[in-house]
């Protein structure tokens, strides 16, 4: 039995691992996120990339996955490891447990990240750049009067005719190009195999870009629990 923990920037997600199921739990706004509202009866494995709720659960003897520590399921010895995410280090060792290699990985979130593993299991790198959300909170809170608009599933086919069509057009349809343009270049340098789409706004961008394959929600997760058991057995 283990308790899996994905701190992202804006949710928490929780899970339980047992006898070879994987139950999610409700999110958990990464601000609110506590000892107390995690499952305590089990091993804590997570992937934070927020120090600050790092900081909060210190103390109870948690499993932070980092590119040092993970079992060395993934060689990351041609990149510079020191501010890799551990939310990256997850994908990679996920895509290279389940899916042909060499692969990509665009998780998308509160930013975006593109992550890649050769056939070697090597970590090549990947990308970094604004996700959705951020990109229509930058809008809001770098001007005087746009607003933060909703998400919306549909990718806008034509030019808005108002304020808040014109931001969808412009930063849904801006962020489908700048996924597109990042995924071809990195096929263009790395002959990549499996193009994966992973995190809370992979649908949408699955559904715009035919190239990608949207994984299961516990993708993520499924790469922590794998680092986490290395690190078990090679303890034991």
């Amino acid at each position: 039995m283990l308790t899996l923990l994905n701190i992202g920037n804006t949710h928490a997600q929780p899970a339980i691992w047992h006898d070879g199921y994987l139950e999610l739990l409700p999110r958990i706004p990464t601000s609110e996120l506590t000892w107390e509202r995690l499952p305590q009866e089990y091993p804590v494995a997570a992937a934070s990339v927020v120090p600050k709720a790092s900081a909060r659960l210190a103390g109870h003897g948690i499993y932070f996955l980092s590119a040092y520590d993970c079992g060395g399921l993934i060689d990351f010895s041609r990149v510079d490891p020191t501010t890799l995410g551990a939310d990256r280090v997850a994908n990679a060792i996920a895509a290279a447990e389940f899916y042909p290699l060499p692969a990509l990985v665009v998780d998308c979130g509160t930013a975006i990240t593109i992550e890649i593993v050769d056939e070697r299991r090597r970590f090549l790198g990947g990308a970094i750049a604004p996700g959705r959300r951020l990109m229509r909170r930058a809008l809001f809170e770098g001007t005087a009067q746009l607003p933060e608009i909703p998400f919306s599933q549909e990718l806008p086919e034509e030019p808005g005719r108002n304020t808040v069509e014109a931001i969808r057009f412009g930063v849904d349809r801006g962020a489908v190009g700048l996924v597109r343009e990042l995924v071809a270049a990195s096929l263009r340098s790395c002959g990549i195999v499996s193009c994966l789409a992973a995190g809370g706004d992979a649908g949408f961008f699955a559904a715009a870009l035919p190239e990608l394959k949207a994984v299961e929600s516990d993708f993520t997760l499924h790469g922590i629990r794998l680092a986490w058991e290395r690190r078990r057995d090679r303890q034991a």
